[in-house]
């Protein structure tokens, strides 16, 4: 079972990446466009709420892409330590209670990211020199 994980490892981290950057990308698109979700604030591009929404829908393209892998989620994971701690910590130190457990997962997941690449399927991958 070991040797099929170790095997699987390139192709799960971009599965992680993927996945992770579909469901990021579904923020953005709430904040900027009222889709898939209505739109929580009012909205206003210069606004912290905008820049978030900006950085989440094309972050989060990115990150699907693979392309930019490194830096994009080194971006993104200060984005949500920073959300966490404007948005959630001042409600409590427990993210269930403070409702912050999502952006902080996201950042922790997006600085793993961030250390070990876009994985094999990726375009930055294919980039690469060989």
């Amino acid at each position: 079972m070991d040797k099929f994980l170790v095997t699987c490892q390139p192709k799960l981290l971009s599965i992680l990446r993927i996945v992770t950057g579909f469901l990021f990308m579904q923020h953005g698109g709430q904040k900027l466009f009222g889709f898939p979700a209505p739109q929580r604030y009012d909205f206003d591009l210069f606004s912290m709420i905008g820049v978030a929404g900006t950085l989440e829908l094309f972050g989060g393209l990115l990150i699907i892409l693979g392309l930019f892998t490194r830096s994009t989620a080194f971006i993104l994971s200060g984005l949500m330590a920073f959300a966490y701690f404007i948005a959630h910590a001042p409600n409590g130190f427990w993210p269930i209670l403070n409702h912050g457990e999502l952006a902080a997962l996201f950042c922790f997941v997006f600085l793993y990211i961030s250390a070990a690449g876009a994985g094999v399927w990726s375009i930055d991958h294919w980039r690469s020199p060989k």
